[in-house]
């Protein structure tokens, strides 16, 4: 692959360009930066490298499972130093959209962790029982490691009965370093669809390029002035392409080399970690 860099002094000139004129990194969390609950070695000086460079980042998360305080708690506990402007994950998201294309709901099931449903709370947003009586306006389907038989069958009923239905994320699964297979949104969704025939209206989180506005708005950012940095290919570069950013796929998490050789759009840049992303950055300063 012409675009799998192993050494960056045999970056092509063209590549050295687009890296160069990158002022924002985006970073995906679980896969990217950590795996699990273990932080890779090289993350703290990556970021200290970026902010060394005069390059700002952010961290993007389909993982809607913690509220955003808790994410930054876990971060502090690995090591990292984040604000709350730097953190967006996919149920901020659903409640950015909630807002903007649905501002008279206001009561919702949602199939979601304690700690994302606080993130709703926080936002003005009533979580409904787990009973018929307690209709909601709309069922919010998440990744939910606290998922029970019986809230399940209630999210299908309420996706029976033709309830605004909105999915966090695409993805099948979570990435872990423990011996198991953490069934993720995609995959709870298709449990509600095999039960009723019903998919999700709209699904939210990476790839939509809304995941990626956020910044360039509030950053005053052209799209090929950041990076989105992940391990998937149909969440992560899938949005920088739609974004119009710059991808950058690494092979620290779900993706491998052959499945980035497969890959349709071809992608950006293929690395094997964000250290060499780093190292990428700083010589094409210096190039």
């Amino acid at each position: 692959m012409n675009n799998y860099i192993t050494d960056i002094k045999k970056t092509s000139n063209v590549l050295l360009e687009k890296v160069k004129k990158l002022k924002h990194v985006a970073l995906d969390m679980d896969g990217t930066i950590y795996n699990g609950s273990t932080l890779f070695p090289y993350t703290v000086s990556f970021l200290n490298q970026l902010k060394r460079l005069g390059i700002s980042y952010s961290f993007l998360t389909n993982n809607p499972s913690k509220s955003i305080s808790d994410y930054l708690q876990k971060l502090e506990g690995l090591g990292i130093d984040a604000s709350e402007e730097e953190m967006y994950s996919s149920a901020v998201a659903t409640i950015d959209y909630l807002k903007a294309k649905h501002p008279q709901i206001k009561k919702l099931f949602i199939l979601g962790t304690p700690s994302m449903i606080k993130q709703f709370n926080k936002a003005g947003y009533i979580s409904t029982e787990d009973s018929a009586q307690d209709e909601p306006d709309a069922l919010i389907v998440a990744f939910d490691m606290t998922l029970n038989y019986e809230r399940l069958c209630r999210a299908a009923w309420w996706a029976k009965e033709g309830k605004i239905y909105i999915a966090t994320n695409p993805d099948k699964v979570c990435p872990t370093d423990k011996p198991v297979v953490l069934v993720d949104c995609a995959s709870i969704c298709s449990s509600i669809e095999t039960a009723t025939g019903r998919k999700p209206d709209i699904v939210l989180g990476k790839p939509q390029k809304e995941m990626l506005d956020g910044i360039l708005s509030a950053k005053n950012l052209e799209p090929d002035e950041v990076a989105m940095v992940g391990d998937r290919i149909y969440t992560d570069m899938m949005m920088a392409h739609n974004a119009g950013a710059f991808g950058v796929l690494v092979l620290t998490g779900e993706a491998t080399l052959e499945d980035a050789e497969k890959a349709d759009p071809e992608l950006d840049i293929v690395l094997p970690s964000i250290e060499v992303l780093g190292n990428l950055i700083e010589y094409s300063h210096i190039k």
